[in-house]
């Protein structure tokens, strides 16, 4: 089965809107498996990689995100994209897989990478920290 990435803000983990988002993507995408970043096993692989003195992040880059087929990323209420979020799609992309964008009320579209969409890490930051 191919694997959907569904990238999406740290704020939105563990809501109810990250699970219905989720099982939007499978509906839209029903030969993948959505591959969420917010499990307990992607917090121990982040945790693991900064342990040993690397970057937490790339545990997505290095680890997760080459096994993925496709991506879906959720920008925030006004249509930009964190900064982790971007990267995320940039990768994907990169590497000639399909990204879409799904937006909170579940609507999934191509998603266009486009670089004034894309937030610095200090405005993400403090969007998902309130």
């Amino acid at each position: 089965m191919a694997k959907m990435y569904f990238g999406h803000p740290v704020n939105t983990y563990g809501t109810e809107q990250e699970s219905e988002l989720v099982e939007k993507i499978k509906k839209v995408f029903p030969g993948h498996e959505v591959e969420n970043p917010n499990q307990p096993h992607h917090e121990e692989g982040y945790q693991a990689r900064k342990s040993r003195g690397e970057r937490g992040r790339d545990y997505y880059f290095k680890d997760v995100l080459p096994n993925m087929d496709a991506g879906t990323f959720l920008p925030f209420e006004d249509d930009m994209l964190g900064a982790g979020v971007y990267g995320e799609a940039e990768f994907l992309a990169d590497a000639g897989k399909p990204i879409y964008e799904i937006s909170i009320g579940g609507v999934i579209t191509r998603l266009e990478l486009d670089e004034s969409r894309r937030l610095s890490v200090e405005e993400t930051r403090k969007r998902i920290r309130g």
